[in-house]
């Protein structure tokens, strides 16, 4: 079963993540393989949620692009470098590649030979040297044994191709000779008197009993063969094992990490067909063809409390989504495929997912009622933002039974986690709940910083809007702006990038004259006071 990642926007908040632990845990319920994940770093406030609770951080999800183990390549296809050549030829045959990778016993990948190279050895190989297995040897000539004194063969192959005199007269019998011989009685006599490595006997000749007991004493192997002279000698030379075949010292290898584009890159330098693939620790995985590439098993994602690509994971367009659960205005997000798009009117993604628990009539546990408690409360503001439906007070009610948690109290213990910002730098604060948008051409940056001690931050103004200014220039955003929302007045104050752009923008967007650390009574929500009137003022 594929797993399927569910993960929020690139600036987790309580609601994106508690959600997404909610969704996994209804999936899986549903017998759905289902990850939560995130983005990037969690701020305290949802850290506090989750450690409250006792629940693992989701892991960090760098991207969903397209890697070399999402395409289906011939996994687990390699062979032993102790195999013989004839053997990985017919493997390549049997499983239509024109390549294998060659490993050793721990399947470290040591080389790949391709059937070229095969080829290249049956046909313009003269060597008659032989280093191979005594069942390799055993296995290519569909022989029998009759003596095995050494698991390896290694040595000289010699055939007898003419008359046994001129043979015993002519030829220096050593003990790395591979003797290939048919019934010649005198010829076999001698071999096994002079303690040759290997006899091979050929069209299944007959061997007497007196030579047998002498290659016995003197530790000669002795195979009988049914294949005539010819045949045998083509047929021996072919269990060598692999590892002896002379290659092209071009062990280009693939991780299975590896990103697809930057495989498709080196393809088109390399143009080899072929490529093992490996892990970090080089063991062999397997093997990727060109013809291979287009079969992909593209990543799962689920999406919750986002839909637009600026704010989603990096690769998303070579991931396949599977489901968006939203409660944001409708972004970018396009796919190949009919899915389920839930977007509701609702302050939170928890109160959709609660409805969605419902419908598929799971029960909500303990713990996961708590998680989704607290992402409602995050998101309206303890249901004081104006993003706050009658929805989301029912279901808050009906997590306050399950939790056993008054959302009051537990949205002051909430917001409490949450504003301890003196020890974060300029930089930090921005980042903490930042989101990008696009419109007519122009990309701009959003970031909320919720706080009940507005002092200590407004304090600051002045290296926060230094740091806007770097910010956008680090980012080549059009404009960033910084809302500080005040829990207490329930309003915020506006920082921006001290740029004339940004100023006219806000200041028809406002229909009112802004300034640098303007307080905006009423104003606590991002999505609903602040995005709309950007995006209507171009």
């Amino acid at each position: 079963m594929e797993k399927i990642y569910i993960f929020g926007h690139r600036s987790p908040d309580t609601d994106s993540v508690t959600s997404a632990i909610a969704l996994e845990y209804l999936k899986k319920s549903l017998g759905v393989y289902a990850e939560a994940r995130i983005l990037s770093e969690m701020n305290d406030e949802t850290k506090f949620v989750l450690d409250k609770f006792n629940i693992r951080h989701p892991k960090y999800l760098n991207d969903v692009k397209l890697q070399i183990k999402d395409i289906i390549y011939h996994k687990d296809l390699y062979q032993l470098d102790t195999s013989s050549i004839e053997d990985i030829y017919n493997y390549m045959y049997q499983n239509n590649t024109t390549g294998v990778p060659i490993v050793d016993k721990n399947r470290k990948f040591i080389d790949i030979v391709t059937a070229k190279m095969v080829l290249k050895e049956v046909f313009k190989s003269d060597d008659d040297n032989l280093y191979t297995s005594y069942n390799n040897i055993l296995k290519s000539l569909l022989g029998k044994e009759v003596l095995k004194f050494d698991d390896e063969i290694r040595g000289h192959v010699t055939t007898v191709s003419y008359k046994s005199t001129t043979f015993l007269e002519t030829f220096n019998f050593t003990s790395d000779d591979i003797l290939i011989v048919g019934d010649r009685h005198s010829i076999i006599e001698a071999a096994v008197i002079k303690k040759v490595k290997l006899l091979v006997i050929t069209g299944n000749g007959e061997i007497k009993e007196e030579h047998i007991n002498i290659a016995r004493m003197n530790g000669v192997n002795i195979i009988r063969t049914p294949f005539n002279t010819f045949k045998t000698v083509k047929k021996i030379l072919l269990s060598n094992y692999i590892k002896n075949l002379k290659t092209e010292n071009r062990p280009y290898t693939v991780l299975e990490n590896d990103y697809y584009d930057d495989f498709l890159e080196n393809t088109t330098k390399l143009g080899f067909n072929n490529y093992p693939v490996v892990d970090k620790k080089n063991i062999c995985k397997g093997l990727i063809r060109i013809t291979d590439i287009n079969k992909k098993n593209r990543k799962k994602v689920i999406l919750v409390d986002h839909n637009e690509s600026e704010q989603s994971v990096i690769g998303l367009d070579e991931a396949e989504i599977m489901e968006v659960i939203d409660h944001h205005k409708i972004g970018n997000i396009s796919t190949n495929n009919p899915i389920n798009f839930r977007n509701m009117a609702v302050g939170s993604t928890n109160t959709i997912v609660y409805h969605l628990f419902k419908e598929n009539r799971v029960e909500i546990p303990k713990t996961i009622a708590s998680l989704m408690l607290a992402g409602i409360i995050s998101d309206t503001l303890a249901l004081t933002s104006p993003t706050t439906t009658e929805k989301d007070k029912e279901v808050v009610i009906k997590l306050e039974e399950i939790s056993g948690l008054d959302y009051k109290n537990f949205a002051k213990e909430l917001f409490n986690s949450s504003i301890n910002l003196e020890n974060k730098s300029e930089y930090d604060l921005i980042i903490t709940d930042m989101k990008s948008f696009q419109n007519n051409g122009r990309t701009f940056k959003v970031s909320q910083i919720i706080t009940m001690n507005i002092s200590n931050i407004l304090e600051r103004k002045d290296k926060l809007i230094e740091e806007l200014n770097k910010f956008k220039e680090v980012t080549q955003s059009d404009f960033v702006i910084l809302m500080i929302t005040d829990i207490i007045s329930n309003g915020s104050y506006i920082l921006y990038d001290n740029t004339p752009l940004t100023y006219n923008v806000l200041q028809r967007a406002f229909n009112k004259n802004i300034y640098e650390g303007m307080y905006l009574e009423n104003v606590v929500s991002r999505k609903k006071q602040i995005i709309p009137l950007l995006m209507e003022t171009e």
